[in-house]
């Protein structure tokens, strides 16, 4: 699982067993260790049809989808979902959750667990 963090927008990458781990237990996490702590970011299914949330508490962050989405997701082919959470009057949090593809350019990163990109052509 990949984390991207820009100004107020969170994207979650999820390879085929991180779509899988979350499909049959409704929760999967990852950690990045620092010298000075550890920082959780997680994804968990919640019963609720409201769109895709998200909290951090505790130096973890936790977004929320719902069930219904979750269903087929591993088998069918939606890439993902998003949502923009309100935080007050004039602020919000874009969240994005999302099947991680192949790269087309070359890149040395173990891409063998993610998804055929669909704009690669044969």
């Amino acid at each position: 699982m990949k984390i991207r963090i820009k100004g107020n927008s969170v994207r979650y990458r999820l390879s085929k067993t991180d779509v899988t781990i979350l499909v049959r237990d409704g929760y999967h996490e990852e950690h990045t260790v620092f010298a000075t702590g550890t920082l959780t970011y997680a994804l968990q299914r919640k019963e609720a049809e409201e769109d895709l949330t998200a909290t951090y508490t505790g130096n973890k962050i936790t977004l929320y989808l719902s069930a219904a989405f979750l269903k087929d997701w591993e088998t069918n082919a939606v890439i993902g979902c998003d949502a923009r959470m309100p935080l007050n009057d004039k602020d919000s949090l874009y969240l994005l959750v999302e099947k991680d593809f192949k790269c087309l350019d070359d890149t040395t990163e173990d891409q063998s667990d993610n998804y055929d990109n669909p704009n690669q052509t044969c």
